[in-house]
């Protein structure tokens, strides 16, 4: 790589740790997505961030649980390849559905202590019906970019995370 190909990583790396992503995870997944081939065995990772393999593991870990990260071994080969994901940020968008939920549910927690007629509670009220729309829109928004890029929107049900569809707006 060049200075300037490792100075785009971090970049991109940091604006990825700045968005919540582990700051190691966000750099290997810079590291892949720069690479010629988007695929790089643990070694060649360590290698190129300058880190050791114990923080390569963890890292990869985490990424091939959000969906970002597939592992994968050429035949004959003895070492994993880990590779860009092809729907990477497509599984973290939806992967969110989880954190809109905590929200969602957290917000109906608080109009049990605080009262709907309070206005503690009309705030909490507009914080659920706003992660009820993300609930709602995220998975439909997900479903037309991949009509948008292939045409084919069987994948998008198969991927979904559990209640991706959304939770309405069941609060009343």
């Amino acid at each position: 790589m060049t200075l300037d190909d490792q100075e785009f990583l971090e970049r991109f790396a940091m604006i990825m740790s700045e968005s919540g992503y582990p700051r190691m995870a966000a750099r290997v997944f810079a590291a892949l997505l720069v690479s010629d081939d988007g695929r790089l065995t643990a070694a060649e990772l360590a290698d190129r961030l300058q880190v050791g393999p114990s923080a390569i593991s963890g890292a990869v870990k985490y990424l091939m649980n959000v969906g970002m990260v597939a592992r994968e071994r050429d035949p004959g080969e003895r070492r994993d390849r880990y590779r860009v994901d092809q729907v990477a940020w497509f599984t973290a968008a939806l992967a969110s559905d989880h954190v809109y939920r905590r929200f969602e549910e957290g917000a109906l927690e608080g109009l049990a202590v605080f009262g709907r007629d309070t206005p503690v509670g009309a705030r909490l009220e507009e914080t659920r019906r706003f992660f009820a729309f993300l609930r709602r829109e995220v998975p439909m928004l997900m479903h037309k970019w991949l009509e948008q890029e292939s045409g084919d929107v069987a994948p998008v049900q198969a991927r979904q995370p559990d209640g991706a569809q959304g939770s309405g707006d069941r609060a009343q």
